[in-house]
């Protein structure tokens, strides 16, 4: 691995400032935060009003807790443009999520919005060990979502050159990488693990490319993840966290001098962690889910976004800032089955464990009569050969790990290579369950 350290001369000086110097400036952007969000958003006069709660009552940061969440549907109910504390006029960009399981939520930013998350992305990137000058291959998809065009306008930020690949055609983006010899790319995990794939097919190593650093994010991960790619791909891997509600990509980032966890930009985002059922505050440590609270947002200021992310509060290490351990999956797509909580990322790491199958899998749940079957679905390396004995020795050994590990029955199924859907623009599809809600 090759990604530089950070010289002290790197740093912004907020990165190195002390607890009181962070606990100050939150404290004064949140008071400023709520004030801009009850003078101007209806539905958070509306919800603080309810609560009977008043910007004025934020004596400390701790005081935050009486304040109310704002949930996804919040945004969907004042679909499109409700939840703006700007005029539309003001309002540089919009982004939107795909809104597949109903309306899209909605996001607005003005122009400081968008130079505070290019800033926020450049930032991340020096954190992963990139540097002016550096060359970056955006894998990301370009639009609506926020992955693309957050990347692109950091990069161009820190100082680099950009390659606005955007995702899909996997063999042109070999071929660019092949041709055009970037330093950095920025992409999903999971399409990562296509894109090391199309090398192989094309008789290549990864390894032997340019790319020294990956910058990962817009799904969860492992840490089983994080070496099989920094294997194949001979690359520093990082993760960075984001989200549309909050902003995008760069709400947190990796150090790659500790990989240990998303630092979370605190300057700019206050974080939380309750207990997913109760709502009621865990401390720094446990595990719960992340509330984010932005508190320099000018056209959507959010205030105790719920982002159903399940992950715990870590201490500085490499920065000034806490940092957030993985996420462990989410409270919203969580499956209960039999009474057990599964995790996608649970298997995943199963999954991952054994030399024979690649990192692609799906876990196809269905309900049969009154009970929930499970199905996981995994397939052999690329080039790999084995005969049915083999394949049948491999599915239990998984078929085993899981009901040992996880505690659940299933019944496991090795395909040859190339049989798993590829995803072409992002996110993976790990989970078909196909229950009657």
């Amino acid at each position: 691995m090759t990604a530089r350290h950070p010289a002290p001369g790197e740093l912004e000086p907020i990165e190195t400032a002390s607890r009181d110097e962070i606990i100050a400036l939150q404290l004064s952007r949140l008071r400023t935060t709520l004030q801009r969000a009850y003078d101007n958003v209806p539905h958070y006069r509306k919800a603080f009003d309810a609560k009977g709660v008043h910007p004025n009552d934020l004596k400390s940061l701790a005081d935050l807790s009486k304040f109310p969440f704002t949930v996804k549907t919040d945004l969907r109910d004042n679909y499109p443009f409700g939840m703006f504390a700007v005029p539309r006029t003001q309002v540089a960009r919009v982004h939107a999520s795909s809104g597949t399981t109903g309306k899209p939520t909605v996001v607005g930013y003005t122009k400081n919005d968008i130079d505070t998350w290019a800033d926020l992305v450049a930032r991340s990137i020096r954190a992963a060990g990139g540097r002016a000058g550096d060359m970056i291959h955006v894998a990301y998809g370009y639009g609506l979502f926020t992955g693309g065009l957050g990347a692109h306008y950091g990069a161009e930020r820190a100082g680099c050159t950009v390659i606005p690949m955007s995702g899909g055609q996997t063999e042109k983006q070999v071929q660019l990488i092949q041709d055009f010899k970037p330093d950095i790319i920025m992409v999903t995990p999971s399409y990562m693990q296509v894109i090391i794939e199309q090398f192989e097919r094309q008789g290549l190593s990864a390894k032997d490319s340019s790319l020294k650093i990956g910058i990962f994010g817009a799904e969860p991960w492992t840490e089983a993840m994080r070496r099989d790619i920094e294997a194949k791909a001979g690359i520093d891997a990082v993760d960075i966290y984001g989200l549309s509600e909050v902003m995008g990509p760069g709400v947190a980032s990796e150090c790659v001098e500790s990989k240990d966890g998303p630092v979370i930009w605190e300057d700019h985002f206050y974080p939380e962690i309750i207990d997913p059922e109760t709502g009621e505050l865990k401390a720094d440590g446990e595990e719960g889910e992340l509330v984010f609270t932005s508190l320099s947002k000018e056209a959507m200021p959010i205030v105790r976004y719920r982002t159903r992310d399940l992950t715990r509060l870590l201490p500085p290490t490499s920065r000034a800032f806490r940092r957030m351990g993985k996420i462990v999956g989410r409270s919203d797509d969580m499956m209960i089955i039999r009474g057990v909580n599964v995790f996608p990322t649970q298997v995943e790491e199963i999954v991952l464990a054994h030399k024979c199958l690649s990192g692609l899998y799906q876990v196809h749940v269905r309900r049969d009569g009154l009970l929930d079957e499970v199905e996981v679905h995994c397939e052999l390396q690329p080039h790999s050969s084995v005969d049915e004995t083999e394949r049948k020795a491999i599915a239990s050994w998984v078929q085993d790990r899981v009901k040992t590990l996880v505690g659940i029955s299933t019944t496991v199924r090795v395909f040859d290579p190339d049989s798993i859907e590829r995803t072409q623009t992002g996110k993976a599809r790990r989970v078909v369950d196909t229950r009657p809600r």
